[in-house]
Parts: structure tokens; C-alpha cells; sequence
């Protein structure tokens, strides 16, 4: 090899390093090493800056927008949450949340299920009282297995079948992969719902990290007598169970019942009085069925693009020492009062009655210009807004659900590609009002973009240099007269581990013509070679790098880089021992 072969496997081992050791966020490391590989000369700009023009990167900027739409409507709440149910049990949820993605993702990349589905998963978690991180890597996992039943169901196997064509070969059929994908699919859902459980961690949340289950407010919600809660238990409404929520009392026009039992029905106009965290009030705003307390009486310019803001009383407001009604805090500060917070203790009675203390946080619901009016206000310490506090727009829900099927069946029968007809779907959502262009362009997650573009660039470099090639052919010589399947065994694992390196594409087209040149050096069929690249290419479970979806659970699961290789490592081997074993006998050499 040339020194910039030698140069590339070097930076890519420091940046691997760095990585496993969490030395810096995985976006930076992976664009150090990038501009490393820019500076030495081993990449051009062009080469460079290629993997930010990526179609694949912006698909998955356009499926961050939908996946946002689908959570501002409330179109989450409507139809997956019905699909995931309330499971109190983990192997339950887990069934339930792999089963369905598998499925689904045999005729739609991985790629859009898991962009959608992520903030599906955290919320769903969390209202049972559970942690992402023991939901999200089998999310992931489970739609990557369910890719190798079709041929569209990754773009791995597109590129193969590709590369087929071009090499003289029969197209692929669209059911080929079938016969092994059902069976490799099959082992590995087995191993997500039987084994993953006891190597998954358990991570708090960033709301537990930050301490805000301290934080306990006091505040109130009516039941929408119109909504769908009427005439359900309060355990039926999902209010037992969410993290940091204790249903102090039901006020029924006047006649308070406390404690509130599980099984207590509740009617149209009962006011739930509860005590509970930030998080947890953000979750009631977008329950189907309850609306503020305020909402009501609310100001016409709160009603309008409501925001939730948390605002500190200070030592020289006005409002110490009186009521909330008293003070006319709405008309004063054209601001409803939804909760306050006083060192940790539920503070008794009604919102409008309760004295106001210095130091005192309230929670307050406001139009969308209050943090400019009163940023600098004397009368608080301080005015924060609460990210993704805007209630669910559920009249807009089932349109958000159509423009999600819509984009699904236009990408599988092939009318567009999934980067166009993604990008199409997120401007109807911005059209039809599902969701604002700012909220639009708040919701793309740079990093992980930043994360897929360094990647592919550094992707490049291993194929320009050579390095990749080098790699390869060194791991497929070392068994050469061991026979045919030990020679499928070492092409299946070599394309596994250029997988967890670099990219499933990437690794799928520098080990294919090996594969096809393996196969006719041994004077048989190399077909079958061709489709243990395609599988092996697909099932890389072991390291973030190897998966878009991969990083996309990465950091919303509070995951570590070791984490995918605990639980990644085992199905690596089990997947490759099913398909080893069946290949021969689908593709007989």
C-alpha cells in the first residue's frame, strides 16, 4: 500500500479510539478526522464536502421534519400509540415496538422508520415509567433485519443488485433475499426479545440527569367533555403511570374526591389537580382529552401559538404576598399561570389562590411574544421558554398521517425515490399548517447529519487510497484452500467488519467484486457470494458507524460507542451463522 492508505487506517484508528474512549461528541471526532484526511491531501474539497450533498443525508434531514409534524399533531399519540399500547412489561413493549418495524421496513427504508419512530419510542418510555435506552437499540436493530427480506427494503441490497446487473449477472428478484432474510430475521428477533434485555443499559433520560425530577410543581387540568377520556378510569386515560405525576385530587363542580383510586371514572369538566415535573406537564399538553386549566379563560393571545414559559418570582415583584388572581396576572402580564413550584413541596389549593413567595417558579402559558416583553423584567428573576411545549394540533393529525402514507406508498411502488418523495412530504406538512417553518428547521439534528456526511467522506478515502481493498483481500486469501464455505465465511465476515467501520454501502461495493472473484477462482457459482455481501453488508450491529440509523438512536438513547458493541457483537455472529449456513443450500455452489 501507499503511505495514504497507511495514513487513512491510521486516522480512522485514532478516530475509532477516541470514539470508544468519548473523548468528544461523535459529529466532531469524525470531522476532525475528515479534515485530517482533507489536509493531507488524500481528499480533494470536492471529495470533501461530497458526503454534505448526500442523498441519503438529506433524506434523513427531510424524515427529522416529518418525524416532528407527526409528534406537533399529535398524530403520534393517535395511531402509535395505539400499536404500542400501554405494556408494563419490557419483553411486552419489545414484541411490540420489533415486530411491527421489521415489517414494516421489508418494504420501506430503515432509514425513515427509525427518523420517525425514535421520538415515538422516547415518548411511549417514558410514559411507562421506562428508559429509552432499553427500547431504542432494538428499534434500530429490528429494522435493519427486517431490510434483508426485500429488495428494497435497504439500499445495501439495491447497490448489489446494481452491481450485479453491471458485472453481467442476472437482475436480483425482488423476493430473492427472501428465502435467508425470513430465517436471519427470524434468529434475530429471537435474540432482541431473549438476550438484548440483560446487555442493554438503563439511562436516565436528560431530564433525570439534570435533576428535574426535584422540581415538582403544582397545577391542574380539566377534562375536554368533548374529548375521547370521558367515561374512562384514570388508569385507562394513561394518568397512573407517567414518570413524576401524583394525582392529588378531582374537583367535580365543587365536591373534591381525594385520593383518587386507579379505577375512578372520570367526566366531562372534572379539574385533576396533580403535583409534577416539567416533563410531565409537557406530556398532559399533549394528551388527547385534557386541556390547561387556564384554557378557558386564557387570554386571546395566548390562545394563539401558546408557549410555555418558567418564570422566577423575584424578592422586588409586585406579585409577592398576593394571589394569582388577586395580582390580575393575566391581564398584568397577559400570561395564564398553569403551575407553580415552591422547594420541592406540592403547594395546596386552587391556582388562583395560591400566595405567591419569592423565589417561587411559575409555569406559565403565554403568547409567543412574553420572553421578548419580559426577559428583563424586574418583577422575575428569570424567563426561560420550554422547548416542545406547544400543544398537539390534532385537527391536523390525520392530515399529517395521510402525508406520512402518502410519501410510504409513493417511495415503495417506485414513483420517486424516498429522498424526493421525503422532501415533498415535509413541504406539505409546512403547507398544510401541520407544522411551521420554524418549528421545521428546529427539528433537523445537525449532528447526526454531520456525523452520516463525515462518514461517507472519510468512506471515500478508504476506497480512493486503496486501504479498504487492501484489507479485504488480505482477510479473504488467509483461507483460500479451506473450500467454498470456509471462503463464504470469511467474504460474509470481512464485508461484516467493513461494515462496522465505514458504511453499509460503502462495504457492500469494495467487497463485491472480491466476492464475485472468490467465487470464480473457485469454479463456482459466485452468486451466492454476491447475496453473503448483500446480507452481510445489511447486518452490521456491532458499531455506530456502520448504520445511518445507528447514529440516529445514538444519542437520544444516552448510548455509549461499547453499548452496540455488547449487543451488536452477538447478533453480528448469530446473523452470520444463519446465513453462512443457508446460503449454500439457496445458491448451491
Amino acid at each position: 500500500m501507499e503511505w495514504q492508505a497507511w495514513f487513512t487506517l491510521a486516522v480512522i484508528g485514532c478516530v475509532l479510539a477516541a470514539m470508544v474512549r468519548e473523548i468528544a461528541s461523535p459529529d466532531l471526532l469524525l470531522m476532525a478526522g475528515l479534515f485530517t484526511l482533507a489536509a493531507a491531501g488524500i481528499l480533494t474539497p470536492e471529495e470533501t464536502f461530497a458526503g454534505f450533498a448526500n442523498e441519503g443525508m438529506a433524506t434523513v434531514a427531510a424524515l427529522f421534519i416529518l418525524a416532528a409534524a407527526l409528534r406537533g399533531t399529535g398524530a403520534i399519540e393517535v395511531v402509535f400509540g395505539r400499536l404500542f399500547g400501554r405494556a408494563t412489561r419490557e419483553g411486552v413493549g419489545l414484541l411490540r415496538i420489533c415486530l411491527p418495524v421489521a415489517g414494516l421496513s421489508a418494504f420501506l427504508n430503515n432509514t425513515p422508520i427509525v427518523a420517525m419512530m425514535t421520538p415515538v419510542v422516547m415518548d411511549w418510555a417514558r410514559r411507562g415509567r421506562q428508559s429509552p435506552s432499553r427500547y431504542l437499540i432494538p428499534l434500530d436493530y429490528a429494522t435493519i433485519l427486517g431490510g434483508n427480506l426485500t429488495l428494497i427494503g435497504t439500499s445495501t441490497n439495491l447497490v448489489v443488485a446494481g452491481l450485479l446487473i453491471q458485472a453481467g449477472f442476472a437482475p436480483m428478484g425482488f423476493f430473492e433475499l427472501t428465502p435467508v432474510g425470513i430465517p436471519v430475521c427470524a434468529a434475530g428477533l429471537v435474540y432482541l426479545l431473549l438476550v438484548a434485555p440483560r446487555l442493554l443499559p438503563r439511562r436516565k433520560d436528560l431530564a433525570e440527569q439534570l435533576g428535574e425530577r426535584r422540581r415538582e410543581y403544582t397545577g391542574a387540568m380539566i377534562v375536554d367533555p368533548q374529548g375521547p377520556l370521558v367515561g374512562r378510569s384514570v388508569e385507562e386515560a394513561g394518568l397512573r403511570h407517567l414518570p413524576g405525576l401524583f394525582v392529588v385530587e378531582i374537583d367535580r363542580g365543587g365536591r373534591v374526591i381525594t385520593p383518587v383510586a386507579p379505577d375512578q371514572s372520570l367526566l366531562g369538566d372534572d379539574r385533576l389537580v396533580f403535583a409534577g415535573v416539567v416533563s410531565t406537564i409537557l406530556d398532559l399538553q399533549r394528551m388527547r382529552g385534557l386541556v390547561p386549566a387556564t384554557h378557558l379563560e386564557e387570554p386571546a393571545s395566548v390562545a394563539s401559538g401558546r408557549r410555555l414559559v418558567e418564570a422566577v418570582v423575584s424578592h422586588s415583584s409586585p406579585l409577592v404576598g398576593r394571589s394569582i388572581r388577586d395580582a390580575n396576572f393575566r391581564t398584568v402580564y397577559d400570561a395564564a399561570v398553569i403551575a407553580v413550584h415552591r422547594n420541592a413541596e406540592a403547594v395546596p389549593g386552587k391556582i388562583g389562590e395560591i400566595v405567591l413567595r419569592p423565589g417561587d417558579t411559575l409555569l406559565l402559558q403565554t403568547a409567543p411574544g412574553f420572553l421578548r416583553a419580559h426577559h428583563n423584567n424586574p418583577d422575575f428573576y428569570l424567563v426561560s421558554e420550554i422547548p416542545e411545549a406547544e400543544r398537539p394540533r390534532f385537527d391536523r393529525a390525520w392530515v399529517a398521517v395521510g402525508v406520512m402514507l402518502a410519501m410510504v406508498v409513493t417511495a415503495t411502488a417506485g414513483l420517486l425515490p424516498i429522498s424526493v418523495a421525503s422532501f415533498l412530504a415535509a413541504g406539505a406538512l409546512v403547507v398544510t399548517r401541520c407544522i411551521s417553518a420554524g418549528a421545521a428547521r428546529r427539528s433537523v439534528d445537525f449532528p447526526t447529519l454531520i456525523v452520516i456526511a463525515a462518514g461517507l467522506g472519510i468512506a471515500r478515502a478508504m476506497d480512493k487510497t486503496g486501504a479498504a481493498e487492501a484489507v479485504a483481500r488480505v482477510l479473504t486469501t488467509t483461507v483460500q484452500d479451506l473450500g467454498p464455505v470456509a471462503e463464504l465465511a470469511i467474504i460474509y465476515f470481512a464485508t461484516a467488519l467493513l461494515t462496522e467501520i465505514l458504511t453499509n454501502n460503502a462495504a457492500a461495493a469494495l467487497m463485491f467484486p472480491i466476492a464475485v472473484a472468490t467465487g470464480q477462482q473457485l469454479g463456482v457459482d459466485p452468486r451466492g457470494f454476491a447475496m453473503a455481501v448483500a446480507v452481510a453488508a445489511s447486518c452490521g450491529f456491532a458499531s455506530p458507524l456502520g448504520y445511518a440509523t445507528h447514529l440516529i438512536v445514538y444519542g437520544p438513547g444516552g448510548y455509549r460507542f461499547t453499548d452496540f458493541t455488547r449487543v451488536g457483537l452477538p447478533l453480528d455472529l448469530l446473523c452470520g451463522a444463519v446465513a453462512i449456513a443457508l446460503i449454500p443450500w439457496i445458491w448451491p455452489f
